[in-house]
């Protein structure tokens, strides 16, 4: 009813909005404590919250010395920038040899999903 009035005020009128989330269950190599943990943990979640539009967290397992739970979620204007952003994020979670994923979770929303 009202978008016929965005162009004339110079607004766009408005675009999905996609969201995804991956949750990342892995095996630690030769760590023995919660400490040691922490130290192989820090540098891996630092490297995916610098990206654009993701944040990432321990979200399980956190008394677990040698299991680890990340959960990343991603915001995107289009489903495919989604996709690539977990994509590039589990590769880059992937890449680390101190890593053994086990198992990866991936689900993709779009603000129009019930």
């Amino acid at each position: 009813m009202w978008q016929h009035l965005l162009p004339a005020a110079g607004l766009a009128p408005m675009r999905n909005v996609f969201s995804g989330t991956l949750t990342i269950d892995a095996l630690l190599g030769d760590v023995h404590s919660l400490k040691e943990k922490r130290g192989v943990i820090k540098p891996i979640l630092a490297d995916l919250n610098r990206r654009p539009a993701v944040g990432a967290a321990e979200v399980d397992c956190q008394d677990l010395h040698r299991r680890v739970v990340i959960g990343v979620a991603v915001v995107a204007g289009s489903h495919w920038r989604v996709v690539e952003l977990l994509d590039d994020c589990e590769g880059s979670v992937d890449w680390h040899p101190e890593l053994e994923v086990l198992s990866v979770r991936r689900r993709v929303h779009s603000d129009e999903d019930e």
